[in-house]
């Protein structure tokens, strides 16, 4: 057998199996550049370099598309961080500030900010990216939170508030963060240094958790 003439099936196969991922990085900059409702899918064809025939070997429809877009970019972020946990007996402290730092990363310094922006501009014209990031992104993210502060406030490591008004207060900057990068940015003077904002954050929050009101 001639083996020069494997190297070829190789690369078509590695090739093929790149496929999706190239497609769902052309969705993510076309949806940026146009939003979900006048985004194409043959304008996702030609920022990937396929036709659209090619894309619908993959996905069904655009829907599809930005559905699993979220589950790559987030909720596979989402889901790595919670089985991390799970295995970590140290301090909720500890895990706290590694799942907003992880968090902030993904949407602050990350294209994926631009999903979050898409859900709040459209869902009133197509109510399904509300209710499929609710449940798939905002719920096991709220309630991993939930359970951290829990598990610091059993172990006595915070004060008994109601973890799910600390969750909510613990998310509230990322969500400033993203809101604040996709839409007034481009108006700061200087850069804002939205990773000193979370830092500061971390220090006000623990302070409002420590079981004697001191810094931790």
């Amino acid at each position: 057998m001639d083996t020069a003439q494997t190297p070829e099936p190789l690369r078509w196969t590695r090739r093929k199996q790149a496929r999706p991922g190239e497609i769902l990085d052309a969705a993510m900059k076309v949806f940026a550049e146009k939003g979900f409702a006048a985004a194409r899918m043959e304008d996702i064809a030609k920022r990937a370099g396929v036709t659209k025939g090619t894309i619908y070997l993959y996905f069904e429809n655009k829907e599809t598309v930005f559905k699993q877009l979220v589950r790559e970019a987030v909720g596979n972020t989402i889901a790595t961080v919670t089985a991390d946990v799970a295995s970590y007996e140290g301090s909720a402290r500890f895990l706290l500030r590694m799942v907003l730092t992880t968090m902030s990363t993904m949407l602050i310094d990350s294209d994926k900010v631009v999903l979050p922006k898409i859900v709040i501009a459209e869902s009133a014209n197509f109510p399904w990216l509300a209710d499929f990031y609710r449940f798939e992104v905002i719920e096991r993210g709220l309630g991993l939170i939930v359970s951290l502060i829990q598990r610091g406030i059993d172990r006595g490591e915070f004060r008994p508030l109601p973890p799910e008004h600390v969750a909510r207060i613990f998310i509230a900057p990322m969500l400033l963060s993203a809101i604040w990068r996709v839409t007034f940015a481009h108006l700061d003077p200087l850069p804002y240094d939205h990773k000193a904002l979370i830092a500061t954050h971390l220090d006000i929050l623990f302070r409002g958790l420590a079981p004697d009101g001191a810094a931790p």
